[in-house]
């Protein structure tokens, strides 16, 4: 029977949810739903003084454009809430002084000024001050007092913090599902801070004692927390607790591939790194990305599925998912790659959303009544790369023409040029069936017959209609249009060209 897999994305509201972020929530979510698990948003926002007001609801509006569907969270309760460590705060303290009790952590009331003292004194000669085995006893701690001095200090309400007392002398042996074994000196190891006398634990306390209270069975998060590994699984031993099973994620570096990406590469480059709009700072979203193209790319970062296929569908990806295939070494981000995707994933939108796109947030309101919006989509979309692209490239077949490029005009529109152009419209005039296949043969046998080169006759042709030499094939623009608009479009071109 395969073990209940309950998995967690626990940011911290303390600003916009990074795409980093977003990558670890779909890797959660991709594992739990492969194992018909439960994914869990939890809030993590045990420090009040980086509490940004709105961070939250960004958090989740972000994983809900994103398609990743979470199972439990502050607006989803079950019997594992709640869900913001704020909310939580009774079940804390009484873990930290079970570890006191057990001799696993100690009260410390150095002040911030003497700590400092310590760093400063340390640093003038050439070292590094670290609080734990070698020089605890010498600082003012509940294992360098006496129980009644520590008594007294606890009923004077002296400011103390709950330290963890990492052990002297091991070797730990820790395991990661993407990292293999790590093996760690312990005395490297500070005494971490586990509890704050504001009432607040630190995330490292918080962290393990609500993964076990939810009952996280796998702890899949950003490299950025692998430093903490020994800790966490120290405070598991400590409590004699089941570990779970971590799988730390590479980290996201720059274009460049030095460097984990910033909120700056993206200024800097012209691209976002939020998945939606953050104050000034654009988001995927806003800058026309589908939802479908961002969990994509995402995906791609850290992980592959061994195979050839680069589009999946978020459905392909639970499918295909394993935490196996999330490589080690930094995945470098690149700009142009997140282009190609939303190319791709805009070229299997049908025509009637990208339609209704068009309408909604492009296309003026006097043309939105045009007919052939879904034929005009068809002969455009693939040489776009956002739906914003669409009335870019499809201006014209809205707007008629009204001026034309010079260099164009200068190489194409020559002195017979308006005579051969006028027999064109006098041909097409006398044509029923305006399809493409159809207008196509009569203009070409036309050129033939009259001993003409398609060069001289097919340029000014599409300038007269199109109003520059770009766009998809010319004969599927005219029938789009229909016969009197690409009429009309000839008539007034003759009377503002040369």
């Amino acid at each position: 029977m395969e073990e209940k897999v309950r998995v967690r994305f626990a940011p911290s509201p303390t600003g916009p949810l990074h795409i980093g972020g977003v990558r670890t929530a779909l890797f959660n979510y991709l594992f739990a739903r492969k194992h018909n698990g439960k994914f869990i948003l939890r809030i993590e926002d045990t420090d009040q003084n980086r509490y940004v007001a709105g961070a939250e609801e960004y958090i989740i509006e972000a994983l809900e454009w994103c398609g990743i569907a979470y199972d439990e969270g502050p607006d989803k309760p079950s019997s594992y809430g709640p869900y913001r460590q704020s909310e939580r705060k009774p079940f804390y303290q009484k873990y930290a002084e079970r570890l006191i009790a057990k001799g696993y952590a100690y009260y410390a009331f150095d002040t911030a000024e003497i700590l400092d003292f310590h760093r400063k004194d340390h640093e003038a000669k050439g070292k590094t001050f670290i609080y734990n085995w070698h020089n605890r006893l010498k600082l003012t701690n509940s294992l360098s007092l006496s129980a009644e001095e520590v008594q007294q200090k606890l009923n004077a309400e002296e400011e103390y913090v709950i330290r963890f007392k990492s052990p002297q002398d091991k070797k730990l042996t820790l395991h990661d599902v993407v990292r293999g074994e790590i093996t760690i000196d312990t005395n490297i190891l500070d005494d971490k801070i586990l509890f704050k006398s504001d009432g607040m634990p630190t995330y490292h306390l918080a962290n393990v004692v609500d993964d076990h209270l939810m009952e996280i069975s796998h702890v899949i998060r950003g490299e950025e927390w692998l430093p903490s590994l020994a800790l966490h699984n120290l405070l598991y031993d400590a409590f004699e607790w089941e570990k779970p099973v971590f799988a730390h994620l590479p980290l996201i570096l720059k274009p460049t591939g030095k460097g984990k990406l910033s909120k700056r590469d993206g200024e800097k480059g012209g691209f976002p790194i939020f998945p939606l709009r953050w104050d000034t700072s654009q988001g995927y979203r806003e800058a026309g990305y589908f939802p479908e193209a961002v969990v994509n790319f995402l995906a791609f970062l850290g992980w592959n599925p061994g195979t050839e296929q680069e589009l999946f569908s978020l459905e392909e990806l639970i499918a295909a998912f394993s935490l196996e295939r999330v490589i080690k070494s930094g995945a470098r981000f690149d700009p142009e790659k997140t282009k190609w995707y939303n190319h791709q994933w805009l070229q299997r939108m049908p025509d009637s959303v990208l339609a209704q796109f068009l309408k909604n947030e492009a296309i003026p309101a006097s043309l939105k009544e045009d007919n052939s919006l879904e034929k005009t989509i068809s002969l455009i979309k693939e040489r776009a790369d956002f739906p914003q692209d669409l009335w870019t490239l499809g201006t014209y077949f809205f707007i008629a023409p009204s001026d034309f490029p010079e260099k164009a005009v200068k190489k194409h529109w020559k002195e017979d040029t308006p005579e051969i152009m006028q027999q064109i419209i006098t041909l097409l005039e006398a044509i029923d069936d305006f399809s493409s296949t159809h207008v196509e043969m009569a203009i070409k046998s036309w050129i033939e017959e009259q001993g003409l080169s398609f060069g001289k006759v097919m340029p000014p042709l599409r300038l007269m209609i199109v109003g520059d030499l770009r766009g998809p094939h010319l004969f599927d623009i005219m029938t789009t249009l229909g016969k009197e608009e690409c009429i009309s479009r000839m008539h007034t071109a003759l009377t503002r060209l040369p």
